[in-house]
């Protein structure tokens, strides 16, 4: 994290008290490497030399919102340095491993633009939930980075069902286009598995029609585009050398889009798998039994650290807003895994945010890539 004094025009600070801050934890891959981890002692000496930093601007300094903006940044900083130093878990960096993946990306999509093939994608948003622009933009970005072309196409919250359907039928003829996502959730008068059906299979980029969970849910079944949530968590694993084969998997939530998914790809990995759901008696139980857990139930610090036994793998799918007047937008994310307790039992855990959510986006770019190879084909 780098961060750099800014001069607001009624804050006069003097040369000599402009400063820089610079605080990284070990690079993921050196984390893994030499189990290199931060000290409390280090932690405090951190939030020592910050506040020296606080008290020097202070004292040249005459704007009180400048400086109550920086303490607050200085207690974000030594929670987070706490956090590290008391971690016994190494981190499943999923920002760090989705920039490998994107890279690998770029090379696939150099070599297709040499034939004349650029991977196209469309991007189907209806209505104006900030959450979902916000997803959309960052997905918009990473494609475009990697070296697709985007569509974008955008429908008030009114459209209707007939006109969407229509939309998704023209992208699916449409040559430019290799991969159709639409943006969920829909609104409520729209079915979301009618319109998810309605794109073409080879140009299903989330991998969420029924014809492909269907093809995955047979025994020797392999779908082009694989769901990009579960996908993603395979796809950490594999990078950390985690195997799946004979391990008790444990997954909560059913959904279609992780849960259900995430359970036959760990299946066909040879995993001994157990999906537990709002009915399942005694889910802490059936969570102390998990080799590896994926958490994707949608309730913040569902997953307690006294559920888990020594040297479990945590994916903690989970994205809650919990408010939090703290903030500036105020909330705070927060996975379905109660971080702090089961960092002390797990082996490896991914953090919320940065960690499946970073690689669910760089999945829809591979699946993207892929269908665009196969339709080269």
């Amino acid at each position: 994290m780098q961060l750099c004094s800014a001069r607001p025009r009624s804050c006069q600070v003097a040369p000599t008290h402009v400063f820089s801050l610079s605080l990284r934890a070990p690079h993921a891959s050196t984390r893994h490497r030499s189990q290199a981890r931060w000290s409390k002692l280090e932690a405090d000496a951190i939030g020592n030399v910050v506040r020296c930093h606080v008290s020097e601007v202070a004292g040249s300094c005459a704007c009180p919102s400048f400086l109550g903006l920086l303490a607050g940044t200085v207690g974000a900083l030594r929670v987070r340095a706490r956090k590290l130093a008391t971690c016994a878990a190494r981190l499943l960096d999923g920002k760090a491993t989705a920039a490998q993946v994107r890279e690998e990306l770029r090379e696939r999509t150099r070599l297709l633009q040499a034939q004349g093939l650029i991977p196209g994608l469309a991007v189907v948003l209806v209505g104006s939930r900030p959450d979902s622009e916000s997803y959309v933009r960052g997905k918009t970005k990473a494609a475009q980075e990697v070296g697709c072309q985007v569509f974008n196409i955008n429908f008030p919250e009114t459209v209707t069902e007939t006109v969407l359907l229509d939309q998704i039928s023209k992208l699916n003829q449409d040559p430019r286009v290799h991969g159709v996502l639409v943006q969920l959730p829909l609104p409520a008068h729209i079915n979301e598995q009618l319109v998810l059906d309605s794109i073409s299979v080879d140009k299903d980029a989330d991998g969420l029609c029924s014809a492909n969970l269907g093809l995955l849910a047979r025994p020797h079944g392999c779908p082009l585009a694989l769901p990009c949530t579960p996908a993603g968590c395979m796809e950490m694993l594999r990078r950390y050398n985690v195997g799946i084969e004979g391990k008790n998997c444990v997954v909560l939530g059913r959904s279609a889009i992780v849960g259900m998914p995430m359970m036959l790809l760990m299946l066909k990995a040879n995993g001994t798998v157990r999906l537990c759901h709002r009915f399942t008696k005694d889910i802490a139980k059936a969570c102390s039994d998990a080799d590896i857990l994926v958490a994707a139930v949608g309730r913040a610090s569902f997953v307690k650290g006294d559920w888990l036994k020594p040297g479990v793998v945590v994916l903690d799918v989970g994205i809650n807003r919990v408010p939090d007047a703290t903030r500036k937008r105020g909330y705070r994310l927060q996975g379905d895994v109660e971080f702090g307790s089961a960092a002390q039992k797990a082996s490896l855990i991914t953090p919320v945010p940065g960690g499946v959510g970073p690689m669910t986006v760089a999945m829809l770019l591979k699946n993207t890539v892929a269908l665009a190879e196969a339709m080269r084909h």
